[in-house]
């Protein structure tokens, strides 16, 4: 379908929102956000919409789901989808529905905090940078919210793994697999910061190529660590959720969906590796990776 097609119907779907169905604004602003998100899929993966099958709907949850969308979140992008089919399908536009018989994922008691950008900016306020392990932590959340690491990644980042002039950081993931992940400029400008105060350091030789390391011990910070210093800033910011470390991986894959980012590219990013999906999104290239990032992260978005 040609793209002034598809904008004609999207213009369709929403007065058919608005006048027919009389919906909100902010219910409206919600589909067509979702909506939005399985459209750019579709034209990532080259699916023709007036072709789209289950399996391909399939496929789009399976992706959702590995990048860490919550089954909730999910179900309310895929009412949103269904919606979008209903109408093309009452429109005459198609004669049938592909997700008549799409299953929605369970729903599960609770949900996952997530942080937004204004909260990960009071958090970072709530550190004190004139002691001495001030600026580090700070590099800390930024390289969390930037790369969305687990924590186990980031306790083990190498300074021969930085290559910051590039805007590339090599993480070594699960399994011992090591991948290439973009870094944002916000973040290296932190590092480089904490570099300078970790020059004074008398860090020990098997310790010194560590990256994040403790003032007082000397050697390599623990994932307990990193999980108690984000909860002490969390209570001083007076943020009412569950926030450990994974909660800045969540909200890094989050913001970048949001932001409108490629779902494989999240992926890759993530060092997530699908049975279904591996074969087909091991094509994407750093260069694409990092454009990612520059383009639908929120710490690289002009204000």
């Amino acid at each position: 379908m040609e793209k002034k097609e598809l904008d004609r119907l999207i213009r369709r779907y929403y007065q058919y929102l608005k006048l027919e169905k009389g919906c909100s604004p902010n219910t409206i602003d919600a589909y067509m956000r979702d909506l939005d998100k399985f459209l750019r899929f579709a034209k990532d993966e080259g699916k023709d919409l007036m072709n789209v099958q289950l399996e391909d709907l399939h496929q789009f949850s399976s992706l959702m789901i590995d990048i860490g969308i919550h089954p909730v979140s999910l179900s309310r992008i895929l009412s949103g989808v269904r919606s979008f089919f209903h109408f093309l399908v009452i429109g005459d536009v198609l004669s049938a529905n592909p997700t008549e018989l799409l299953e929605f994922p369970k729903k599960p008691q609770h949900l996952p905090d997530v942080l937004s950008v204004e909260e990960i900016d009071t958090i970072e306020s709530m550190i004190d940078l004139s002691q001495p392990e001030g600026q580090r932590n700070k590099a800390i959340i930024e390289t969390l919210f930037s790369c969305g690491l687990r924590v186990s990644e980031l306790v083990n980042l190498k300074i021969s793994n930085m290559y910051l002039d590039e805007g590339f950081i090599k993480v070594e993931g699960k399994g011992l697999k090591q991948r290439l992940v973009p870094i944002s400029e916000k973040a290296i400008h932190e590092i480089k910061l904490y570099k300078l105060d970790r020059n004074r350091l008398l860090i020990p030789a098997e310790h010194q190529d560590f990256l994040f390391i403790s003032h007082r011990r000397k050697k390599p910070l623990t994932r307990v660590m990193v999980f108690l210093m984000i909860k002490e800033l969390v209570a001083k910011a007076g943020i009412h959720k569950a926030v450990s470390p994974h909660t800045f991986r969540h909200s890094f894959a989050t913001s970048l969906l949001e932001g409108g980012a490629n779902l494989r590219a999240i992926q890759a990013m993530l060092g997530h590796e699908s049975i279904a999906t591996t074969q087909i999104y091991t094509h994407i290239d750093t260069t694409h990776l990092r454009q990612e990032i520059l383009e639908h992260h929120p710490r690289n978005m002009k204000k």
